[in-house]
């Protein structure tokens, strides 16, 4: 595995000069989703989201149509197949709405594709120019686990509203943003023993370190257990923590998703808040639905993360989890699955100086997610 760059102490324009794929965040990521407009409207009214930009019928496309969606640094594309047959319908029929597409934003798309594809990426976008009066875009991409791809978007010589082939959607219903910030980490999940086949790919082809691993000691119940690598590139803008089953007495979240996606695919993203107890608060009204955590599980937490600055009421009354690290602590909570099929949640998260992924909640949140499992019977 790769040197842990984050404990060489280097500034941190050491560490990005070292880094053969400079990253400089998440550009956005895309959904291929059933119903493009109806999924839009859900995003905006429960999760806060403004509409940004639109491509379709009436941009000239003819076989699909995609809603952009901003809240702060967080874009979301959602997109829609508009006939039968093609890629669009075929991930739909096979996986459900889901993520096809975690685009990174960088400085060079040329480059980072030829960096990737030379050192083993499989190519699924050959540098290609978009361009309109506002300027142009450069766009590559490779592909990662499962079905899913990364697109390197290079966009420091387009002033448009998001990309060419996209015009400004400005509807009259704009939902209030809840206070989300930007995108904190993705997780993928793997089949059985690919986690450190995609650490090594996050490695050598695109020069991530591991900043930690937990093995099933780490993250098991009494029924299940699962291990997992996070992976960050160098300036640490990207982190993409790696999950696999393990072997337990009953089936795991990460089989049960793996099961329902039918192969590998993105589990959650975890977006930032400022203030977790007016964000959850917020999406709660708006009927977003949460794991629910047994009152147990504050009765003696603070003896275990010591004092923190919020009241623990409300953190009680809403389920939101708290853990500590030598850096900090940090606040978390986890959406129920927010699509029809038991894949894709949301993890909401505000670090108070923590680096680390919450390690002393996961046999709470385990356990929180095989109750639901036993719902579905799926467990």
């Amino acid at each position: 595995m790769a040197t842990d760059k984050t404990s060489l102490n280097l500034p941190k324009e050491n560490l990005e000069a070292e880094d053969f794929l400079p990253i400089l965040g998440t550009d956005y990521i895309e959904l291929y989703v059933g119903n493009a407009k109806q999924a839009a409207y859900y995003y905006m009214s429960a999760w806060g989201f403004q509409p940004l930009a639109y491509s379709g019928l009436e941009t000239g496309l003819k076989d699909k149509v995609s809603y952009v969606l901003q809240q702060d640094k967080i874009r979301l594309v959602l997109t829609s197949p508009l006939k039968s047959g093609g890629e669009i319908n075929k991930h739909i029929e096979a996986h459900g709405d889901g993520v096809k597409v975690i685009a990174l934003w960088v400085d060079d798309a040329r480059k980072s594709y030829s960096e990737t594809v030379s050192r083993g990426a499989k190519s699924y976008m050959e540098p290609k120019v978009l361009k309109d009066d506002e300027g142009e875009v450069v766009l590559s991409g490779i592909h990662t686990y499962g079905e899913t791809v990364h697109i390197f978007v290079e966009r420091k010589a387009y002033k448009g509203v998001f990309m060419p082939g996209y015009r400004s959607w400005d509807p009259y219903y704009k939902a209030s943003d809840v206070g989300l910030k930007y995108i904190d980490h993705i997780v993928g999940n793997v089949g059985w023993n690919e986690m450190n086949k995609w650490c090594k790919f996050y490695a050598e082809v695109m020069g991530f370190a591991q900043l930690v691993s937990f093995d099933d000691k780490d993250i098991s119940t009494e029924y299940t257990a699962l291990m997992s690598k996070v992976m960050s590139n160098g300036n640490g803008r990207i982190k993409f923590p790696i999950n696999e089953p393990a072997s337990g007495r009953k089936k795991s979240q990460i089989e049960e998703f793996i099961d329902f996606y039918n192969g590998s695919g993105v589990q959650h993203m975890a977006l930032s808040t400022d203030n977790i107890i007016e964000t959850v608060s917020s999406l709660k009204a708006r009927g977003v639905e949460f794991l629910t955590i047994p009152s147990s599980y504050y009765e003696d937490v603070l003896s275990r993360v010591g004092e923190i600055d919020e009241d623990l009421a409300p953190l009680k009354k809403l389920g939101i989890l708290i853990d500590r690290d030598d850096e900090g602590y940090l606040l978390q909570i986890f959406t129920k699955p927010i699509l029809d099929r038991p894949t894709m949640f949301i993890e909401i998260i505000q670090r108070k100086g923590a680096k680390s992924f919450g390690k002393g909640n996961f046999k709470a949140l385990f356990q929180a997610i095989e109750r639901e499992q036993e719902s579905r019977g799926t467990l």
